[in-house]
């Protein structure tokens, strides 16, 4: 029920409109580019995506034709068109310049240092780990593994955990390059945890190398006696070893090599990607072959799955610690790792994490506030009054 207000002979609803015309007129001319400014944002959505589109079909027809990026430098390489794409219209085109090339450089330096301990001709730990999981587990968990689940040929399942260990070289910069599409902020504190984990891990295996459970297979305790870090009996393949530092493996499956193989690239074979078979096995002829304490590959996981924990809802949540696990299970099944060296990997990840959660809080998040001109809110310690 509307009540009409106006007094008999004061101003008509004709005249309102009319004393309101020039105002409405002026309020009009303000609003008119708005309509505008929304079509950008809308042909700004449309270019992005098909800007990604393009990218994303030239991305798949590279590595179709040329194979899978083996190196981090051309991976980044890729994903940096990518991000540019994405962020058309919301950011200039040279952010990705500024914030990844320090990155990059970092991570090259790491490159560059990361067989410091052969320049130094540290002693190779040869029975720390292995001596370790039999401590843990009465056997050795890969000689375990393989004995009960390996076979002949590749089953259908070894796809799956020769695609968990590739990805390793994909998923964390694939995760980086969406946080910094979605949050630079968020970004640069992943990328200083992912450099903490990786500089840290390069100072364990430098002070600590060690051999991985594929090359321990090969040796005996006479051939290793002095620590060498490349000893000749690592490099012989095709047949078991006598007295070798893990065991011997007695497979259950009929025709399996009845001792311990590196086969973290084999699945590939059951779909005939070679592109991919050939690209794992160029990145580990570039690799330190003694970097095994603490296994980066099960640090740098973990680190995305605690990292990613406050970030994400259950499913996501489940999606990055199972794949931690899933990491961990094929680095111990096809010879990459002993779990003594993942435990050792999850522990730096842990480290880091707990770390950049107290710098944060304490440093980081006070600062910002204050730029931002909002006090920071101090806890009081006196009990509260009822």
């Amino acid at each position: 029920m509307s009540v009409d207000t106006a007094a008999p002979g004061g101003p008509s609803d004709a005249d309102d409109a009319a004393d309101r015309e020039p105002h409405d007129a002026v309020r009009t001319a303000d609003l008119e580019p708005i309509p505008v400014t929304e079509e950008k944002i809308r042909d700004y959505r449309r270019l992005r995506r098909i800007l990604l589109t393009v990218w994303a079909v030239a991305l798949g027809l590279y590595f179709w034709r040329y194979g899978i990026a083996a190196d981090r430098t051309s991976l980044i390489f890729f994903l940096a068109f990518g991000m540019v794409a994405a962020t058309i219209g919301r950011r200039r085109a040279s952010t990705v310049l500024i914030d990844w090339l320090p990155f990059v450089l970092i991570l090259m330096l790491y490159d560059w240092t990361r067989n410091v301990a052969v320049w130094l001709d540290m002693p190779t730990h040869w029975e720390l780990a292995p001596d370790v999981d039999h401590w843990l587990f009465g056997t050795n968990p890969t000689v375990w593994l393989q004995s009960h689940l390996k076979e002949s040929s590749p089953p259908w399942w070894e796809v799956v955990v020769s695609a968990v260990y590739m990805s390793y070289f994909i998923v964390p910069y694939a995760t980086a390059a969406v946080l910094w599409v979605r949050d630079r902020a968020v970004w640069r504190r992943f990328a200083a945890c992912f450099i903490a984990v990786s500089f840290l891990g390069l100072v364990g295996y430098t002070l600590v190398p060690a051999a991985p459970p594929w090359a321990a297979s090969r040796c005996t305790a006479v051939e290793v006696a002095d620590s060498p870090h490349d000893p000749p009996c690592m490099y012989t393949t095709g047949s078991p070893v006598p007295d070798n530092l893990l065991g011997q493996v007695t497979p259950e499956h009929p025709d399996a090599n009845p001792y311990v193989e590196r086969i973290s690239d084999r699945g590939w074979s059951v779909i005939g990607l070679d592109m991919v078979l050939r690209a794992v096995r160029l990145g580990q002829t570039k690799s330190n072959l003694v970097a095994a304490i603490p296994s980066l590959h099960a640090g740098l996981t973990m680190l995305l799955a605690l990292f990613m924990w406050p970030r994400t809802r259950w499913f996501g949540k489940t999606m990055f610690m199972g794949y931690a696990l899933a990491m961990a299970f094929a680095l111990v099944y096809s010879g990459e790792h002993y779990v003594f060296d993942i435990l050792l990997g999850w522990g730096l990840a842990g480290f880091v994490f707990a770390a950049y959660r107290l710098i944060d809080a304490r440093y980081i998040q006070p600062r910002n506030a204050i730029r931002a001109g909002v006090r920071p809110r101090r806890r009081s310690s006196a009990p509260s009054q009822s």
